[in-house]
Parts: C-alpha cells; structure tokens; sequence
C-alpha cells in the first residue's frame, strides 16, 4: 500500500479506494469520545508523523476545532440526519484519499439515532463507510460487568464490526487486569488502549473560539503532552492495524471532486464575520460559496472598524455575548452594518449572526448595543433555549430560498428574542425544532434572511448558488 495516499484501483471508471479509517464510539454519551479521539490524532500526528483526516459525527462547532487544530487539516461533519449515506460516503472520500489514517468522532451512544431505528446514529455513519468502530467504554466501578456491555454492542448489528476497544477511566493495574480478562475471556476482542484515572487525557476546559490568540503556545504545550499520554496509553500499531483492515470504498471515477469552479477573478465579494465572536463556520459552506464563483472576504467583528466594499454578508454563529462589550465599542462597523442592510445589502445569517444584527443584547445583567439594522432585542438564558435538528418549511418570501422548500439544519442557542417588531416578518415554519418562538423562524427584512437554524452545503447545496447570486444582482445594480 502507498504510504501517504490511500491506495486506488480503477477498472472502468469504477474505483476501489483502499483508505484507512476508525470510527470512535461509546456505549453512551460522556465516555470519553472526545479525549481519546483527540490524543489518538495528536498521537498519530506528533508521534507517528502519519496524515490523518479527523471527522466528527453530527453537528457540531467546538469538537472540530479541536480535530483541526491536532492534525492541521480542516475537520468535516458526517450527518446521516442532514445528508444521504451516497453525500456522506462521497465526502468522507474526498477529504481522505490523501490521508494516511481518517478518524470519525462519533456522538452519543454508537446506536442512539433520532428515532427508534437509530437513524442518524454513529453506527449509520460506520456503516455508510464501511469502517470499523472501536467502543471507548467508560469502566468506573465496573469489572467483569464489561463483557456483557460489550458483547451486546458487538452483536446488537451484525453490519457494525465493533473490531476493538478503549478502556476509559481505569482505576488501577488490577482493575485493568479484570477488564482485560473478561474482554478476552468472553468477548474475544482486542484491547486497544486502557487510560488510567491518574492520566490527564484532558483538553483545557475552554474551546478554541474562545481562547485569545496569545494562549496558543499554552494550547500546543496542551496537546503535546495528551500525544504524550496517548502514546503510552492507546495501542498505535493495533490501531492502525485495525484501521487497515477496512474494506475498499468503491466510487465512480470523477465522481469525488469538489463542485463548482474557483471563485471568478470577476465574481461578487461576500464579506464573512470570521473571528472569536463568530467562528462556527462548516467549510464546506464557505467552499461552495466560492465554488459558485465569490470571492470571500474576511472580516473582524471585533477589531475592523468599517465594513470594506462587499456585494453581501454571511454572519455565522459564535459568541456574541461573550464578546458584547468588545462589539459594542466597535461602533463604526456596527453602524456599516445597519447602514448597509438599510440600502438592501444581501445577508444571511446565522444564530450569533441573528443575535449581532438586534438592537440590543441583554446578558449576565448587562446589556450591550448591537447593529441595530434588526427590530429585536435579544436576552441571554441560563439554559437551552432551542438544541438539536431543525427543520423548517419555507413558507415566506425570502432573498434565498424558494415558498414550499424544506430545510434541514439544527440550531443550539441560549437566547430568546424580545420587543420584537410586529411587523417583522418570518420566512419559515418550524416542524422541527424551536426556532424563534417553537412556530416561526427566519426574520426577514429587505434583503436581509437571519435564523437561528444552522445549515449545511452539503444538505442545502441551493444556498450557496442563491447567496452568491443575490450578491451577484447587488454588484450589478451598483455598476449601472
């Protein structure tokens, strides 16, 4: 096999990929998932000088910025909810071709999905790459008991190999003993790593939107000493081993490239807010942006004091609270901002984004001014206010998605809404989720659509095409 590149027959069109891959499961949700998977690829990257593609299972944020930081390449989400098993086989394909090793962090419990089949599950993410999972099973105050657990995750589908596992939190040579006995006494299935209580297999308790640039040094002394510690405690050979064993992906020749063209030297600009306020970003969404011909502009919420020359604005998810004080004293890309979106500027966005485009934001007692280009204020909630899948049905007019369309997203916010204007229409119907008030969501004003739902491209694959063509008429209009 090439080391360096995954292996690739191809006989009429039709190619058999040999990647390497994991899929790292638990029995349940806080085993330890994320830990382990994180100095297994500091492991494979700092220690073993492997390349090694990270993807996380479902939708999320703050985990792949992690996995990106480790291996130094982007980390994409796999989501059997969002996106079909052909979308997310086509995906995982492209991105690891050129990798060594890919790992998939699952969620949750391997088998919990959105419903009683499981759908949507880690276990179909495994399945619809043929990978073979190793289970990290969180031992506190078990022994023999362990087997059993094991042994039903083992058997419960028979096209899930559960092909290793990783003992977590173990309490002392002893204990660890017990463990591996039982394992191998009833369950015939190699241990491939055992990380005792004492070892700080731990990522600081901060994630990385939220970690000033100066902490950097203070990050990679962090995951220099998990690899360290992932070295000792993970089985790399029996990993990788067992990562080898995957069967061939089959793929039409072609058929993984990346769609659409290089941004047009020509084509519109659309300004993105990328910075520690707004940071949730899938690159996938900004690589169809300019695969529909933008060219994308970057801009600091917090340190850019006017908005440079754009045909439209992307605001994705974030901080904004955590940040207020430092976006309120940014008063003249805040009043850019609202001048703008008044002279029918195109913006999409998202959570955060919705909240920045308020007037006011209302957290821990304090309260911040925002754009004000919206009718809205927006509190702060201790709790959840809308957490996971969202689905929505476009029944408004709206600059980006056509009336009777439905879209699939998912949404994770503390605040809620308030003095909303009356007349501040919404484009969407909840059916799942909550949105702005559990019926409506999609606030749209001009040329202005901002939802707490997140998307995806790769589920929404029209957006990219409408955002990049309402900028399009934007810059047009300005030239006449």
């Amino acid at each position: 096999m090439t080391r360096g590149i995954s292996a690739v027959k191809e006989v009429n069109k039709v190619r058999r990929l040999y990647i390497p891959r994991l899929v790292i499961g638990a029995p349940r949700g806080r085993s330890g998932k994320t830990t382990v998977t994180i100095g297994l690829l500091a492991a494979l990257v700092y220690g073993a000088k492997k390349v090694v593609q990270s993807f996380k299972k479902g939708p999320d944020f703050i985990d792949p910025s992690w996995l990106s930081r480790v291996t130094g390449r982007a980390c994409r989400n796999l989501d059997g909810f969002l996106m079909s098993r052909e979308t997310i086989r086509s995906s995982f394909i492209r991105h690891s071709r050129d990798a060594d090793v890919a790992v998939v962090e699952g969620a949750m419990g391997l088998f919990d999905g959105v419903d009683l089949e499981g759908s949507g599950s880690t276990a179909e993410i495994a399945k619809a790459i043929a990978a073979p999972v190793i289970l990290v099973v969180d031992t506190t105050r078990m022994t023999r008991s362990v087997a059993p657990l094991v042994q039903g995750f083992m058997h419960f589908d028979p096209q899930v190999t559960v092909a290793g596992v990783i003992l977590n939190q173990v309490a002392r040579p002893r204990h660890e003993q017990m463990l591996r006995q039982a394992l191998e006494k009833y369950c015939g299935i190699p241990v491939l790593g055992a990380v005792p209580k004492g070892k700080k297999l731990v990522i600081p308790d901060r994630h990385l939107g939220l970690i000033p640039a100066g902490e950097r040094d203070e990050l990679q002394q962090a995951l220099e000493e998990i690899a360290r510690v992932a070295r000792e405690c993970l089985d790399l050979n029996g990993l990788l081993a067992v990562a080898r064993q995957a069967p061939p992906l089959v793929d039409i020749a072609g058929g993984v490239e990346a769609a659409g063209e290089r941004p047009d030297t020509d084509g519109p600009v659309i300004g993105v807010f990328r910075d520690r306020a707004f940071s949730f970003y899938y690159p996938e969404n900004l690589e169809a942006l300019e695969g529909a011909g933008a060219r994308l502009v970057y801009i600091d919420a917090l340190q850019d004091t006017a908005l440079p020359e754009v045909d439209a604005l992307y605001i994705g998810g974030g901080f904004p609270e955590v940040f207020a004080a430092q976006l309120e004293a940014n008063e003249g890309l805040r009043q850019d901002v609202r001048l703008a979106v008044e002279a029918g500027l195109p913006v999409y966005a998202e959570c955060g984004g919705l909240m920045y485009l308020g007037r006011r934001l209302t957290w821990q007692g304090r309260t911040y001014q925002m754009c004000g280009a919206l009718p809205f204020d927006v509190v702060m909630d201790g709790r959840p206010c809308g957490h996971g899948y969202e689905v929505v049905e476009v029944t408004g007019e709206n600059p980006f998605f056509p009336t009777g369309s439905v879209i699939r997203g998912h949404e994770f916010h503390h605040s809620r809404l308030v003095n909303v204007d009356p007349e501040l229409r919404c484009a969407f119907r909840v059916v799942r989720g909550c949105g702005i008030d559990g019926e409506r969501d999609g606030l749209t004003c001009k040329r202005v659509l901002a939802a707490y739902n997140h998307i995806h491209a790769l589920a929404v694959p029209q957006w990219a095409e409408a955002l990049v063509g309402r900028a399009r008429q934007w810059r047009r209009s300005r030239m006449v």
